[in-house]
């Protein structure tokens, strides 16, 4: 089995979904604790995307103030049916069950959500030729095991109009989740993950008469997997089928590119690769990788009141803290005592982010974060800008401190980690922390990155680099990302 090395869609976008209208694909992810909530784009080919919108993108569609890290909204299903777009997904933390929401664009708007009354995760949505709406599910059956359920409902109402009922729930590997329902030629297929969305994730497969059953295995199952490979591409599952306008297929999942020494640490989160899809004998075959065009550098910058659509924030909409400066640029504004954070994914190996802030009102700056207990923050406050690393509940790091003036250029940069053969005790890479000024870039501090990954915090989100405040009102003049994939080339050129 030949997987990719380059994912389609980079940085923290896992569970992916793929439904094709034409000539055009549109994919949504999971977003859990951010806003606005699942990302939807658009590709010509499978191999390059680009962002339309958001699924959930306003409050009366997504409540996320109880939100823990790796809470609420998990993975969606997308689908194109009857001349409208369906997103159904569950937010974890607002109330069981699952919401689906419609629109004529996938750009939006999108509806108010209609709620099932059926607790689980990892809601799909199909019809079969009569109509009828299935809903199936990861849940539990009678007995609280983990098991894919399914009932027909009122799309419009949200109604239940059968019983829960357990359909094929793999081949015995653990958490059987993440079920999507297909009508391929005379069969209808069941595809699943099993196995956790760690080392042991697979994807599997099962077809059988009806959309309720019952389900017959398939013989090479599992269709994908990474497990005990040797292939910088690992965790692979949560996948999705989709059907090119030619006839062929591909399908879509999620997966890690861990660097480092042994165990390994990944920190850009599980993001979204591609693969050819054969068929033999009425079953699927990974046939070989689906990858982007390039790898060229990315440059985003803020250049207006207006986030650009990768710009998130966790447990609120960044409009909610995040206004047009009096004067130009940009105010973020603490919540109170609680610290606010707005930005965006980290989706390049090497990365440099540069922001200009002034902290005449207020305290705040430019953060790195797995979460709010595992992050490298530039704090300016008080006249000093300090380079603060935190690990867990308890460690709280000052890396180093400089005295500054009311505005200040704060800078962040990761430096990767060698690729395969790295030192047995390496971490994925080095983040670096200092201030920019006339003189060049002054180092406060490094870190491990190993701190800043999934393995030492857990969790299903990847990093996130954007703008802090602590106290009062921070004022943004700038802030750029620059990242980049390119071995041993680094996110910008020397400035020291």
């Amino acid at each position: 089995m030949r997987l990719p090395v380059r994912p389609v869609l980079p940085g923290f976008h896992p569970d992916p979904s793929v439904c094709r209208v034409g000539d055009i694909y549109y994919l949504a992810c999971s977003s859990f604790e951010y806003a606005p909530g699942v990302p939807v784009f658009r590709s010509a080919d499978l191999r390059s995307w680009e962002p339309v919108g958001h699924a959930l993108h306003r409050r009366s569609q997504l409540l996320l103030d109880r939100a823990h890290p790796s809470g609420g909204i998990y993975a969606p299903t997308l689908r194109h049916h009857d001349g409208r777009f369906w997103m159904i997904t569950s937010n974890v933390s607002h109330r069981p069950g699952h919401l689906l929401v419609t629109a004529e664009d996938p750009a939006g708007p999108w509806s108010d959500p209609v709620w099932f009354d059926a607790p689980g995760i990892d809601p799909d949505l199909a019809w079969d030729e009569d109509g009828t709406c299935y809903v199936t599910w990861s849940g539990s059956d009678g007995s609280g095991r983990p098991a894919i359920m399914q009932v027909t409902v009122d799309p419009a109402t949200g109604e239940l109009r059968s019983e829960p009922r357990q359909l094929w729930s793999g081949t015995g590997g653990k958490y059987p989740e993440a079920p999507h329902l297909y009508r391929i030629g005379a069969h209808w297929y069941l595809l699943i993950a099993e196995g956790g969305t760690e080392r042991a994730h697979a994807v599997t497969i099962a077809r059988g008469p009806s959309p309720r059953g019952p389900f017959e295995p398939c013989p090479h199952n599992p269709v994908l997997t990474a497990r005990g490979l040797d292939t910088p591409v690992q965790n692979t599952g949560h996948a999705d089928l989709v059907q090119r306008p030619d006839g062929s297929w591909a399908m879509l999942y999620l997966g890690v590119r861990p660097r480092g020494g042994t165990p390994q640490w990944h920190v850009l989160g599980r993001e979204t690769f591609a693969s050819e899809i054969v068929w033999s004998d009425g079953w699927p075959t990974v046939a070989g990788p689906v990858e982007p065009g390039s790898s060229a550098a990315v440059t985003e910058e803020l250049t207006g009141p207006e986030l650009p659509a990768s710009w998130v924030a966790p447990g609120r909409f960044p409009a909610e803290v995040l206004r047009p400066g009096d004067h130009g640029g940009l105010r973020l504004t603490a919540d109170g005592d609680e610290p606010v954070f707005v930005g965006r994914r980290q989706e390049h190996f090497a990365l440099r982010a540069v922001a200009t802030v002034g902290t005449r009102s207020g305290a705040g700056g430019l953060e790195l974060r797995l979460d709010p207990r595992h992050a490298v923050a530039l704090e300016a406050d008080d006249g000093v800008v300090r380079a603060v690393a935190r690990v867990g509940r308890h460690v709280r790091a000052v890396l180093g401190e400089l005295p500054v003036g009311p505005e200040t250029v704060l800078e962040l940069r990761t430096e990767p980690a060698p690729g395969p053969g790295a030192p047995l005790r390496s971490g994925p890479d080095k983040i670096v922390a200092g201030v920019g000024g006339a003189d060049g870039f002054t180092e406060l501090g490094r870190i491990d990155g190993r701190y800043l990954s999934t393995e030492t915090a857990g969790g299903f989100t990847g990093r996130m680099i954007g703008l802090t405040c602590s106290r009062g009102e921070l004022t943004v003049t700038s802030f750029t990302y620059h990242g980049t994939d390119e071995p041993g080339t680094p996110a910008t050129p020397d400035t020291e």
